[in-house]
């Protein structure tokens, strides 16, 4: 046999189908992938090699783009992108909802809208003009948010407001995808720059409480100017101006606050009934009420024992003048005094709170207005028991007031708001509607219930909501807090006789009368805020600013019983 014939016989998987035939003859393996012989594509000028399987083929090159445009990165805006314009980034399942926020609407009404919006669905915020050139650091925008929110808060703003007020700050140096929160003694905000980073959060606490509407009134004009796209208000200059307002003294010295709350004592006891000694003596009683109350002030002592002292004046007089036996209605000089000490304020702002949804902040003002009343029955309570014991003939079943002076009565009430309002530290440019406001409330109050025959609750409900509805209306064409315009309105129609005759009787040991008279002085204060809070809320509904959006109000959504 020869060498070739010995040789073992390859087996076919050793073949390949593509071997292509050696030039001596003899076949060599080559890979399953390799193009056959005569199908190879040569490059003119080049020999052949292997590209990627990605490669286009010659003849369907994608002509280059001109050198003077630059290539440009998947993630990069394209050239039509607009912020003020920018599409939404996604579509929820149900669609986005119109949204028309005009610029002729008050910004509080803009920022509560967005707040009950998802943040997906909020509108893209507009350019920011500021004069930095990259925009500020997100904590000073964040500190300047929290600074401006205390001051709200602490100047006895709703919740909501607060929360609204904080939004804008933050919207309007362009951290949009922020989410305040305020509760009573705590104000927190947290910002997300995207969806994959860490937010950066903020929080400060509200240790001290002064009751100035100037200082409030000037940060809500703070905030108009930043939320206004048309302002140039750099972050020094928001700092600056936040600086000068806490600086700022309060426009009425110790003396003209004295003298108001007499005068205010005054006026609520003519409003009941008294006349001019009973006017006098309550206003003695009031200011020098008002002196104890400072001086447990500088001592240190807790509220609660201020309005305690505060109340004791006014009664011990009364009581005084009764066992002199003087013709005088000694029950209208404690009422009088009372009025000067009921927290209309916080009474208002709590249920406020409540009626939006804020039930943490809304359950501990209505907690702090419970502790200065018991301060102010315990007060009353012990010189009425004091009283008793001394033989003064006190009758729980005496009627104050009367609709035979209804001019003095509309006098008094007018006389009431303005001295409530230099009481609440009130801009002087506001003080003359408040007082308007004021008479307003007591003519519809008489007509309903003097001459009408209407309960005093349902009375005082429609006067309440004509006060909000006014004070609202004033605001939203100022651009400035409801507060100024609304809370001095209301002290014509605090329950002060229903809380005097409530305590004089349990004095007596007549506890059933008391309670119902206590009860009934409740009443009237949730009327009264319940009143106040739904004019501003149909002056929001139904009425509209020139050349407003006619879009529906967005409303929170809130559990239905199950």
């Amino acid at each position: 046999m020869t060498e070739a014939q010995d040789r073992k016989p390859r087996s076919d998987e050793a073949r390949s189908g593509f071997a292509a035939p050696a030039a001596d003859g003899e076949s060599q393996t080559t890979s399953e992938f390799a193009i056959p012989r005569g199908l190879a594509v040569a490059k003119p000028g080049a020999e052949s090699e292997t590209t990627s399987e990605f490669a286009l083929p010659d003849g369907l090159d994608v002509p280059q783009a001109p050198a003077g445009d630059a290539e440009g990165s998947a993630f990069s805006l394209p050239r039509t992108y607009s912020a003020k314009h920018a599409p939404p980034a996604f579509t929820p399942p149900g669609g986005v909802p119109t949204v028309s926020l005009t610029k002729d609407l008050p910004w509080q009404d803009r920022m509560r809208t967005m707040l009950r919006m998802p943040v997906a669905e909020r509108p893209a915020p507009e350019p920011v003009q500021k004069a930095e050139e990259e925009g500020p650091a997100v904590p000073r925008v964040l500190d300047l948010t929290l600074r401006i929110g205390e001051l709200l808060l602490a100047g006895g703003e709703g919740a909501e407001d607060v929360e609204a007020a904080m939004f804008a700050v933050c919207r309007s140096y362009g951290l949009d995808r922020c989410e305040p929160t305020v509760t009573f003694t705590l104000l927190s905000i947290s910002y997300q720059p995207s969806l994959v980073e860490d937010p950066v959060t903020a929080s400060r606490t509200v240790r001290r409480r002064v009751t100035d509407y100037t200082r409030l009134a000037a940060v809500f004009q703070l905030v108009d100017d930043l939320s206004d796209p048309e302002s140039h208000t750099s972050l020094e200059e928001a700092y600056r101006r936040l600086a000068e307002i806490r600086r700022n003294r309060h426009p009425y010295p110790t003396w003209v606050l004295t003298a108001a709350s007499g005068l205010l004592a005054g006026a609520a006891s003519v409003l009941v009934g008294g006349d001019l000694v009973v006017f006098v003596a309550a206003a003695l009683g009031a200011m020098l009420g008002d002196r104890l109350a400072w001086l447990c002030a500088g001592r240190g002592l807790p509220e609660f024992y201020q309005f305690t002292v505060a109340a004791m004046p006014p009664a011990a007089i009364g009581i005084a003048l009764t066992l002199a036996h003087a013709d005088v209605k000694a029950s209208a000089v404690v009422t009088g005094g009372l009025f000067a000490l009921l927290p209309g304020r916080a009474l208002v702002a709590g249920v406020q709170d409540g009626l939006t949804g804020f039930y943490i902040t809304a359950a501990a003002r209505l907690l702090e207005v419970m502790y200065f009343f018991v301060g102010i029955v315990i007060g009353v309570l012990v010189m009425l028991y004091v009283g008793v014991q001394l033989g003064a003939h006190l009758n729980p079943d005496a009627a104050l007031g009367s609709v035979d002076r209804p001019l003095w009565q509309i006098g008094a009430s007018m006389l009431l708001s303005l001295t409530f309002a230099v009481l609440l530290q009130q801009e002087r440019s506001t003080v003359l509607a408040v007082t308007l406001n004021g008479g307003v409330a007591w003519t519809v109050y008489g007509a309903m219930h003097y001459t009408g025959g209407i309960s005093p609750v349902a009375s005082t409900a429609v006067a309440a909501g004509l006060v909000g509805l006014f004070g609202q209306l004033l605001s939203r064409y100022r651009f400035a807090s409801a507060l100024p315009y609304t809370t001095a309105a209301i002290g014509p129609l605090l329950p002060g006789s229903a809380t005097y005759f409530g305590l004089l009787a349990i004095a007596q040991n007549e506890v059933d009368k008391g309670l119902v008279s206590l009860s009934k002085a409740a009443a009237l204060a949730m009327a009264i805020a319940i009143g106040v809070n739904l004019g501003s809320e149909i002056s929001r509904l139904f009425l509209r600013l020139p050349g407003a959006s006619t879009a529906g109000r967005r409303a929170a959504k809130r559990t239905r019983g199950f």
